[in-house]
């Protein structure tokens, strides 16, 4: 049995949703513009990782198999609801710009795979450190991209210019082949890294 801190880095570094398990790629496509909205998308996702995968292990014994798959679905639409709400309450801008893929997040693979295979088999504890793990992987990933997007893109890292005026923004990076391309570059680097280090 792994110790709570592999459960927790494990969706850091082996298990990353992004680089290495490649989840979740509608959403890190389209909203990782700038580092702002990935890091915005990526607290979304935790929030509702993290409550959903709580809620779900302690009524894993109460849920009967047959409907637990609407029953996850229902936990995570509440979450997603709240997290909806607070968003538009008290970030409009990011809000607005997130749109869509805020409520998306409830069917989002990575929320649903959790709750699925981790959070129904084993105890609260573990399924917080296992959400826990996973969102924070996921933010970073998301936050890394924007980071880099923005960065080429705009000269610029949340929304503070740091290129200076002679730099000439490299525009497709603000475009979905520019996600593409910018995802392909990052997964060829993570992969090149961990064969280096000896991480499967």
């Amino acid at each position: 049995m792994s110790t709570l801190a592999q459960e927790f880095s494990k969706g850091i570094f082996k298990e990353n949703p992004i680089f290495r398990l490649l989840l979740g790629m509608c959403p890190t496509l389209a909203v990782s513009i700038t580092a702002i909205n990935g890091f915005g998308m990526g607290v979304a996702a935790l929030f509702v990782l993290l409550g959903s995968n709580l809620v779900i292990a302690a009524l894993r014994n109460f849920i009967p198999s047959k409907v637990r798959i609407p029953a996850y679905i229902l936990i995570i639409a509440t979450f997603v609801t709240i997290v909806d709400m607070v968003l538009n309450a008290f970030t409009p801008d990011l809000h607005k710009a997130l749109g869509i893929f805020i409520p998306l997040i409830v069917v989002n693979c990575i929320i649903l795979g959790r709750a699925e295979a981790f959070a129904r088999k084993n105890s609260v504890a573990r399924s917080v450190i296992d959400a826990l793990g996973m969102g924070v992987g996921f933010t970073l990933s998301l936050t890394i991209l924007g980071i880099i997007r923005e960065l080429f893109g705009k000269g610029s890292i949340f929304g503070v210019g740091v290129m200076g005026s002679a730099f000439e923004p490299m525009g497709i990076l603000a475009t979905a082949p520019g996600a593409f391309i910018t995802l392909g570059i990052m997964l060829g680097f993570v992969n090149f890294m961990f064969k280096r280090l000896g991480i499967e």
